[in-house]
């Protein structure tokens, strides 16, 4: 059982928050896969070659940017747990919050974008599972 049960109208009133927190959480996202991607790519390229030249100093860059971006997302999720919520996917930016449906527990799903909550889904389910209200 959740410590708390939101109504749609409480977790409508978080919105301007969750999205801008969610937006900063989204963005570093993106950003830190990509430079993972990059990094990835560029082991590949020197397992393959058998060997190669490393620019040292940008990989130093980019790791220390993924570790930059890392933190800042996991302080940027906290705050969504301290306001109720639990952040389930950062490229969509979906958040769940514990709501009780007739006496059941479930979540309210909020995406990134919608401007107030529409939807809600099982504990056992998830994103695609979303009913509307």
């Amino acid at each position: 059982m959740a410590d708390r049960y939101f109504t749609p109208r409480e977790v409508e009133a978080l919105i301007p928050v969750l999205a801008r927190v969610m937006r900063e959480v989204m963005t570093a996202h993106t950003e830190a896969t990509a430079l993972r991607e990059k990094l990835q790519a560029e082991q590949n390229r020197i397992a393959l070659a058998g060997g190669g030249v490393l620019d040292r100093a940008q990989w130093r860059a980019d790791t220390e940017r993924i570790k930059e971006l890392t933190e800042g997302m996991q302080d940027a999720l906290e705050k969504i747990v301290e306001l109720g919520g639990t952040p389930k996917d950062l490229g969509l930016g979906l958040v769940d919050f514990p709501h009780l449906r007739d006496g059941r527990e479930v979540n309210l799903c909020w995406k990134y974008g919608e401007r107030d909550i529409r939807h809600w889904h099982g504990l056992d389910e998830g994103y695609a599972g979303r009913k509307p209200l």
